[in-house]
């Protein structure tokens, strides 16, 4: 009890990760039982309400709450047009890991597009009323202002992958550059020499990565980059068939293709097969995200494994964090976490 009469003589109130410390569990732990989550045995959420009431712990969330100014509500927000969300797979499983995550709280989700100016004009109003106690956002651009306004406005906001290495918001994403170098690996050892790769687009980091990957992967094995073997995408089919298309005409020789998405895979399969090129046995094939399109694809593609149900999760348990324990952006400083997950090769026929 010593220490809960040091901080009400310093009038300094008690922290999430304070709570977490003398409970001996993790800040998420903590979130989850403030939330009312079933996923904590009894044993923990005694461990932590004994924390809470000995550290005289009050969320900010209960703050609110008495105040009228809880939403319980979170938005997903997904600066992309519809339809790209429900072309691909990517989205609808974060959909699904978040969906998964929260219904085990009292939180309701929101789901908004926000794919062109006046959505993110709309968006802008919404989120400005506090109509919601947090943000989820997927599928971010270098240049969205998005991410700003949120911070601007105090909102908790986690999104799906940082902007940059020198994201200020907390992230959760997987190892993109790893996974784009365990898929030029395989290629490698699978004896192909003329080694291309189509690309997401450059203005969003996880491509970045993927491409930094490639490059590494090559390098390791002792092969010069050549750019010409590099051709930008956009994550949809018909970009990877035409990403496909201009390949072959500018190398013909090519053996093997890493496609950053298997979305694209799927493109660029269609334009070999145009092309009278056989799979694996005149180019190998490579996706990433090990998709339903993957399992599906003949041949079986063999594919990066993205964690994205569970990259979902994750998300909402870092932002149920955030909300927990929100603290005004001024004083926050660079407390901002990076969750990373691992990515796993899948083989299958296409290699």
């Amino acid at each position: 009890m010593a220490g809960h009469g040091t901080r009400g003589r310093s009038g300094r109130r008690p922290t999430l990760e304070e709570v977490a410390v003398l409970a001996g569990v993790g800040r998420g732990t903590v979130s989850r039982v403030i939330n009312g989550s079933p996923r904590v045995s009894d044993a923990t959420r005694a461990a932590v309400e004994a924390a809470v009431a000995e550290l005289g712990y009050v969320p900010n969330t209960a703050a609110r709450a008495l105040a009228a100014n809880r939403t319980d509500a979170i938005a997903l927000v997904v600066p992309e047009p519809e339809t790209r969300f429900f072309a691909e797979p990517y989205f609808s499983e974060m959909l699904r890991g978040v969906g998964a995550e929260l219904a085990e709280t009292e939180m309701q989700l929101l789901l908004i597009f926000a794919g062109g100016d006046r959505e993110r004009r709309r968006l802008a109003q919404y989120l400005a009323a506090h109509r919601v106690d947090g943000v989820l956002l997927v599928s971010v651009h270098a240049a969205d202002p998005l991410p700003d306004l949120l911070a601007q406005l105090d909102i908790p906001t986690v999104i799906s992958g940082p902007r940059s290495e020198r994201e200020t918001l907390p992230s959760v994403d997987s190892d993109n550059h790893g996974g784009g170098r365990s898929a030029v690996e395989h290629l490698i050892a699978r004896g192909r020499r003329c080694i291309a790769t189509i690309t997401g687009p450059f203005d969003v980091y996880g491509a970045q990565r993927r491409i930094d990957g490639y490059r590494a992967a090559l390098r390791d094995a002792g092969r010069e980059v050549d750019e010409a073997l590099i051709v930008p995408g956009d994550f949809t089919e018909e970009g990877g068939r035409r990403a496909m298309d201009r390949l072959l005409d500018l190398r013909p020789e090519v053996d093997a293709v890493f496609a950053e998405s298997d979305v694209m895979a799927a493109g660029a399969r269609q334009a070999l097969r145009a092309a009278g090129r056989r799979i694996p046995d005149d180019v190998a094939l490579v996706g990433y995200d090990d998709s339903v399109i993957a399992r599906h694809m003949d041949p079986p593609l063999t594919s990066v494994r993205q964690p994205i149900e569970e990259m979902g999760r994750a998300m909402i348990d870092l932002l149920l964090e955030e909300i927990a324990d929100h603290r005004p952006a001024a004083s926050r400083g660079l407390d901002r976490r990076q969750v990373v997950l691992r990515t796993e090769l899948m083989v299958r026929a296409s290699s």
